[in-house]
């Protein structure tokens, strides 16, 4: 077994798997074993989203992780969405296959810069978009998701000063929505970020018939040329409600897989981005395999730990979101 130093060194445990192994099989029966649940995210490879418990966006993964009975979550995600299930279930063991899967956007706003950043003005609220560092929603009144950002910024007084981070792209979207004045902190997904116009465009005129979706971390650029604009959960069920056949989708490409079980019959295009590269797939959410998370049952490792501190300040602001998500039926 790996020594602790090692593990953290390459973020996952290593062993050798019997190439005959059922591993959905395996996973079923040590689930049982350590009553233990898989939560997936809609970014996670095909074989991971077949084998887990529930799968959804960050609003609905939280709501998840909140409720649960099992004593192990397996969050197969990134490292702040572990933290969050953490924070909101500390009596709980909770393990990520790959603790390196980290985020470009939560690593776009470092928490000793943002708290200097929100020192400046001192009469703002604080939301931040749960794609961010457990610090990070510690210094927070209230956290969000990309289903409730404009809810919960509409549920506050119209004189409310407030300060959105990390994600400049969602809060600009959310400015547009509310009509209300943000501070916005410069940070971005490196996924939604690099979709090209021009490519989608010459996209949109081979599949005139096909809507184009788009999710609000996108830049605005691309968010104008969108047919609808949601969450991954918005997305998802837009294609199942929508009389159209085909789709032009911008967002991390593993929605594609729910959305193609969702509709059949149906085409789903991921959007190109504005080079020849894979960017489309967030290389951190495809850090986890099913082996991977195999192993993670198995060994019980790697662990996501927040300190005791953290979680009793980060716990209030989620609880908000959780508390004004609930009242409005999201």
């Amino acid at each position: 077994m790996d020594t602790l130093e090692e593990l953290n060194r390459r973020g996952f445990v290593e062993e050798s798997i019997d190439p005959t192994l059922d591993l959905f099989a395996e996973i079923e029966k040590l689930k049982k074993e350590k009553n233990a649940i898989i939560l997936a995210h809609y970014y996670q490879e095909p074989d991971i989203q077949d084998v887990a418990d529930y799968i959804g966006d960050s609003l609905g993964l939280s709501q998840e992780a909140a409720r649960t009975d099992a004593d192990v979550i397996v969050f197969a995600g990134v490292h702040f969405m572990a933290e969050t299930a953490k924070i909101l279930s500390p009596e709980k063991k909770v393990l990520l296959p790959d603790i390196k899967a980290g985020c470009s956007l939560a690593d776009s706003c470092p928490p000793h810069l943002f708290k200097k950043f929100k020192e400046k003005y001192p009469d703002h609220l604080v939301i931040t978009y749960v794609n961010c560092t457990a610090e990070l929603k510690a210094m927070s009144d209230i956290v969000c998701t990309s289903t409730n950002a404009v809810q919960i910024v509409e549920s506050l007084p119209k004189d409310q000063k407030i300060i959105f981070g990390p994600d400049k792209n969602l809060g600009a979207w959310v400015a547009k929505k509310t009509g209300r004045d943000l501070v916005l902190w410069n940070g971005a997904c490196m996924v939604h970020e690099i979709f090209s116009r021009e490519k989608i465009t010459k996209l949109k005129n081979r599949h005139p018939e096909a809507k184009f979706i788009a999710h609000p971390e996108c830049e605005e650029s691309v968010l104008e040329m969108a047919d609808y604009i949601g969450s991954t959960t918005g997305l998802l069920n837009y294609s199942i409600k929508s009389d159209a056949k085909e789709f032009i989708v911008a967002t991390e490409s593993g929605i594609i897989h729910q959305m193609e079980k969702a509709n059949p019959g149906k085409t789903f295009i991921p959007a190109p981005p504005n080079n020849n590269c894979a960017c489309n797939d967030c290389p951190y959410m495809k850090r986890n395999t099913l082996e991977k998370l195999y192993l993670c049952i198995k060994n019980g490792l790697p662990e996501v730990t927040v300190p005791e501190n953290i979680i009793r300040e980060a716990r209030k602001p989620i609880e908000r979101m959780l508390d004004i998500s609930a009242k409005l039926g999201l």
